[in-house]
């Protein structure tokens, strides 16, 4: 079992150091350490198995070397040191830099607040900065639903779609929208804005390109990038556990996919059939359908027309399986039960994962065609999205009325 890589752990060593805990407290989502080559996004504070100090990070993978967290105590001038497990991620679909955990032993009757990394035990500790660790404390009310989208990029201005995504998510059950943020266009930033102030979104700051040359493309092609899709696997990893305290379960998908019930009026009835039935599994897998939004359906709403972006109302045929292709999924998760996750899959948890049957839910996705060349007679009707028609044009007209910029697009 994996929780076994973890029973070797190295113990912590006590050591004295005046002054040491004086370093800046580092709050970024992205923070390089001193050899530019080692990135950490956040630690967290796990104890599912043993008191773990869990820090999210992104490494090359082939110059991987020692680190060592080192703790100072809330009182003392003790600090406590403990070399780092540093646990790779096996997805990295052959790019230099992969995602990984790197995770040292919390030091026993210290309650650390912070933790620092350095490549020796003992040198020039004193003025290190120092991650505030997550976790330490759980909210007091879990809400139901939480989406993660990473990440926003290219100057991204589809803004049509992401306003109906996001207010089909409200309508399923959503509770807060998690974006990680690279890129986007002045009217998207307004519309950002407005979900922001009602409380729906909130950005992480993802500024990679700040430190690594990224790819736009998932699978590595010896072009000189040196990580896939904008950081994709280490966002939606820090997102499970950004919000492993603060919701019931995590959606995991981009912004132009929906995981859609055909059963059930919502996410809430859904979850709760499928828990009933399946108490032990923590992972459930919700098979992706390609919607292309190169065929139209219906006549649009004039009203909408000079609003950038898709109207996804307009595009309820979806594409037929491949015989010699398995369709990717998306996930719904109990993030509590989540170690490491991959795009369409969980690498580790406790647990078991569940493949949802289409009948119940799939995930629908409208974006350019996978298969352009097919003719229109093959595509499969699914209309499943106009059950909440009057619903959503009434929701995405309110946002509309009510973002200034796009009011006057109108």
């Amino acid at each position: 079992m994996w929780t076994q890589k973890y029973s070797f752990l190295p113990k912590t060593v006590m050591h004295k150091s005046k002054g040491f805990c004086t370093g800046e407290i580092v709050n970024n989502s992205i923070s390089t350490l001193s050899d530019n080559k080692t990135f950490v996004l956040a630690p967290y504070f796990d104890n599912r198995v043993k008191n773990l100090i869990r820090t999210i990070g992104i490494v090359p993978h082939e110059e991987v070397k020692k680190v060592y967290c080192l703790f100072c105590c809330p009182t003392g001038n003790n600090i406590y040191v403990s070399n780092a497990v540093i646990d790779l991620h096996e997805d990295r679909f052959g790019f230099p830099y992969a995602t990984a955990d790197l995770v040292c032993m919390e030091p026993t009757n210290c309650d650390p607040q912070y933790v620092s990394f350095n490549w020796f035990p003992q040198r020039n500790a004193v003025l290190l900065p120092r991650f505030e660790i997550q976790n330490r404390k759980t909210a007091d009310s879990l809400v139901d639903f939480t989406v993660c989208i990473s990440t926003m990029f290219g100057d991204y201005n589809n803004v049509l779609q992401f306003v109906q995504s996001m207010e089909m998510y409200k309508l399923l059950g959503v509770q807060r929208v998690v974006i990680y943020k690279n890129s986007c266009s002045q009217l998207m930033e307004k519309v950002l804005e407005f979900y922001m102030a009602e409380g729906t979104v909130q950005i992480i700051p993802w500024p990679i390109t700040a430190y690594l040359s990224v790819s736009t493309e998932w699978l590595y092609s010896h072009d000189g990038t040196q990580i896939g899709y904008y950081g994709q696997i280490a966002a939606l990893n820090d997102c499970i556990y950004r919000n492993m305290y603060r919701s019931r379960y995590v959606l995991l998908n981009d912004i132009d996919e929906i995981i859609l019930p055909n059963q059930h009026p919502d996410w809430k009835t859904m979850m709760q059939d499928l828990q009933e039935q399946n108490p032990e599994i923590g992972v459930f897998q919700f098979e992706n359908h390609v919607f292309p939004n190169t065929v139209f359906t219906s006549t649009g709403i004039p009203s909408w027309d000079t609003v950038p972006g898709v109207n996804i109302l307009q595009h309820v045929l979806r594409e037929p399986d491949r015989k010699e292709v398995i369709n990717p999924q998306k996930m719904i998760v109990n993030p509590r039960k989540v170690v490491q996750t991959s795009v369409h899959s969980v690498l580790q948890a406790f647990g078991g994962s569940l493949e949802v049957p289409m009948d119940v839910a799939i995930t629908y996705h409208c974006r350019t065609p996978f298969q352009p060349d097919l003719p229109r007679e093959s595509l499969i009707r699914d209309t499943t999205l106009w059950r909440y028609n009057s619903s959503l044009i009434s929701r995405v007209n309110q946002v509309l009325q009510n973002i200034p910029s796009l009011k006057g697009k109108r």
